[in-house]
């Protein structure tokens, strides 16, 4: 029978995880159907009831705005997500004819992977732009890669909670601060993580530009559409290291798949994930 997966957000037209995953499901050899699915948040409950019954469910990749709301929605929540409270990936376990839905947090892997083959070996400044449901794996990946502190900037300190809650369980410090002292802020930042989605950084990548170049770190920009975003750019023109946001979501993939088909996902498997998005291949 064939499995069936697919990636849920709102809006998702633009989402890469399908030639992500199904490149990889036809390199493994593997009989999974993966698509996209548009889901919002209020829906999302009855988006998941719909599911039970159906034996060909193996996985969900779950992208903005549900990572908090799916919570919810499944039965336990393992690892990295346990601590965030944040999930993007939700794999259907079987076991004596009974379904579990569990959760996880590939983000936080994600990150890390991308950020340590664009070179960077630690990170003792990190700087997160936006307080949403991805800037709490930002906060748990600068923590793994050596960060003591990160400050988060955001439009609405009200909106920090996923990042504030993701430090606590981390054991890093935090500072919430204003979207206006940003760019000043992380010119001098070892790494900079943009959770913002596309076109959101726009304004503060024209202050930027306004700067003198002094150097900068390195900058993961998660939004990868349209790309180079306008802020990789300046950012890129200031003399910093741009990581695409493809990098990350290529990375985070790779644990999904290998939790969603059971096979391991090598060298070759990762080849034709970068092909079918337009990355170089990895030189490992």
């Amino acid at each position: 029978m064939s499995r069936r997966a697919a990636v849920l957000g709102h809006p998702i037209s633009h989402s890469k995880s399908p030639a992500l995953h199904c490149a990889a499901y036809a390199k493994l050899g593997v009989d999974i159907y993966y698509s996209a699915i548009d889901v919002t948040v209020e829906r999302l409950p009855s988006f998941m009831e719909s599911l039970r019954g159906d034996d060909a469910w193996c996985g969900l990749s779950v992208t903005m705005p549900l990572k908090s709301a799916m919570v919810k929605e499944v039965d336990e929540v393992r690892g990295a997500g346990a601590h965030l409270g944040v999930i993007n990936t939700v794999v259907f376990e079987r076991d004596a004819g009974q379904v579990r839905r569990v959760g996880y947090n590939t983000d936080v892997a994600g990150i890390v992977e991308a950020v340590r083959y664009a070179g960077v070996v630690a990170a003792p400044h990190a700087a997160i732009l936006g307080g949403g449901g991805t800037s709490a794996a930002a906060v748990a990946a600068a923590q793994e890669l050596g960060a003591h502190h990160v400050d988060v900037f955001v439009r609405d300190a009200g909106r920090a909670g996923d990042a504030r809650a993701a430090a606590a369980a981390a054991g890093i410090s935090l500072a919430v601060r204003p979207l206006t002292e940003a760019a000043s802020a992380v010119a001098g930042t070892d790494l900079v993580i943009s959770t913002f989605p596309p076109r959101a950084a726009d304004s503060l990548a024209e202050e930027l530009a306004a700067l003198p170049g002094s150097g900068a770190g390195v900058l993961l920009d998660v939004a990868y559409d349209p790309w180079p975003s306008r802020l990789a750019e300046v950012w890129q023109r200031h003399g910093g290291a741009v990581v695409p946001g493809l990098e990350m979501l290529m990375y985070q993939a790779a644990e999904q798949i290998r939790r969603f088909s059971g096979c391991d996902v090598d060298a070759a498997v990762i080849d034709v994930m970068c092909d079918s998005v337009g990355l170089p291949r990895r030189v490992f």
